[in-house]
């Protein structure tokens, strides 16, 4: 299963073969089940709502209605654009729709029903509906690709903004002199390989690096503040530290119990995901999904695997808290299945063997989850990092997705693309972002797209040539 190969469908139209369309319907049926049980989900901002309906304070519907509000935006105005406009599904498509399904399936057979339903979905319906949108006069979903330029590039540059929210002034400029540094000689020396992924590793690495130093600085800063104060005050600190630790084991204890008592749904869990990465038509992040569908797998792994570092702990603090976990647990097992699919073949060796490492890796994720909450504890600059990358890669992707969204009008419109999809993201802008701002160019670009095939047909518009 070669780079080549995966890519050929995701350029031309959207094709999955009879096994990839399979490994889709079987994991969207795990997933919704999961979430029937309230075990995970997907969206981050659902997941402390799952708390009170596990607890039964709220209920099922209640649930489900709370998780589509926070939802929707990101199937329609995300998930659905960058799957047609790249071949390759994404969490948003998959994810987001069975989770809501499964939470409102009264029965467990009936979640998993509906999720096989909505993987069907996925794996044939796509390719139709990319079939009737490339037929149209005004192919509003290849302009969709000019948002790819952007993404990749943008993409590289968070670890930029995260050190320059946390840190000072100089210690951004040296992460952006480095980076673009390492993306000019990636260039010119290795132009094969993706320079945006090589400086993206270079910053993200600089980055943890600042943390650290921060953290060993404090640490040897509160121990001679402590030494100078004497024995009892030492003493005091201690027992300090031991007190917070005992609260929050009392806090998290009973959720961390949950998921460790489920740890076997947990293991099918990541088993299928990771098969699903390996298949090489899913792609966990909006840059990544891109470099899919040119078969770039080792950029793809590279990219998603420094994006780990921003959802760490946010995932275990909020599954702590919650009793719930992840659908991609860290998102490791992103890059597993995309090295499966490179490094072994035929693709039935590599998918088996994804299953396994996703298993065991989604496995030993929720057993150390506890630990990882601790540990997080005595390096709160690594915390602040991971809020920061998180921050830092809505800001970076938010630009990416605007300018790409403009270059689309521009490719399927020319200026009058451009002031509908312009105004359209003004207008949600100033109606209070009914739609989530980083969904909202590619869903305007969609409703510009249908709009201007309407006046097309009137003979109001003629498409712009090539």
């Amino acid at each position: 299963m070669t780079p080549t190969s995966l890519a050929t469908a995701a350029q031309t139209s959207v094709h999955f073969e009879v096994w990839q369309s399979v490994v889709v319907i079987v994991t969207c049926v795990v997933a919704a089940v999961i979430a029937h049980q309230a075990l995970a989900v997907f969206n981050d901002g659902a997941r402390p709502f799952l708390l009170d309906y596990i607890q039964g304070r709220t209920t099922r519907l209640a649930t489900a209605t709370i998780v589509f509000g926070l939802s929707a935006g990101f199937i329609f105005g995300l998930g659905a654009p960058m799957a047609l406009s790249t071949g390759v599904l994404n969490p948003w498509l998959v994810f987001l729709p069975v989770e809501i399904l499964g939470l409102l399936a009264p029965f467990r057979w009936l979640a998993a029903l509906a999720g096989a339903a909505w993987g069907a979905v996925c794996a044939f319906g796509l390719s139709a509906a990319n079939s009737l949108a490339t037929g149209l006069p005004v192919d509003f979903i290849t302009a969709l690709q000019q948002i790819s330029t952007p993404i990749l590039w943008l993409f590289a540059i968070f670890p930029v903004i995260a050190v320059a929210r946390q840190f000072d002034r100089p210690k951004a400029l040296a992460t952006f002199g480095v980076e673009i540094v390492v993306i000019v000689a990636a260039a010119k020396w290795i132009p094969t390989v993706f320079g945006g992924s090589l400086a993206l590793a270079v910053g993200v690495i600089m980055l943890m690096a600042f943390a650290v130093q921060k953290d060993r600085r404090d640490r040897v800063r509160e121990r001679a503040e402590l030494a100078s104060q004497g024995e009892e005050a030492r003493r005091a600190a201690d027992e300090a530290r031991a007190a917070n630790a005992e609260i929050t084991d009392e806090l998290f204890g009973p959720n961390a119990d949950r998921l460790r008592r489920n740890v076997v749904w947990f293991a099918l869990l990541g088993g299928v995901v990771c098969a699903l990465a390996s298949t090489g038509i899913f792609g966990g992040g909006e840059a990544t999904s891109f470099l899919l569908s040119d078969g770039k797998l080792a950029e793809a792994a590279q990219v998603d695997f420094y994006r780990v570092f921003g959802f760490i702990p946010l995932i275990a603090t909020t599954a702590l808290a919650s009793g719930a976990y992840a659908m991609a647990g860290f998102t490791l097992v992103y890059p597993i299945g995309y090295l499966s699919a490179l490094l072994i073949e035929p693709w039935p060796i590599a998918l088996g063997v994804a299953f396994v490492l996703g298993a065991a890796m989604m496995t030993a994720e929720v057993l150390a989850l506890s630990a990882v909450g601790r540990w997080l504890q005595h390096w709160p600059s690594i915390r602040d990092s991971a809020d920061h990358i998180r921050s830092a890669i809505t800001e970076a992707l938010t630009l990416a997705i605007l300018v790409g969204s403009l270059m689309a009008a521009l490719a399927m419109g020319g200026g009058i693309g451009i002031a509908m999809v312009g105004g359209l993201y003004l207008l949600n802008e100033s109606l209070g972002r009914p739609v989530v701002r980083m969904a909202a160019g590619p869903a305007a670009v969609i409703v510009v797209g249908i709009a201007l095939n309407l006046l097309n047909l009137v003979g109001l518009f003629t498409p712009v040539a090539g």
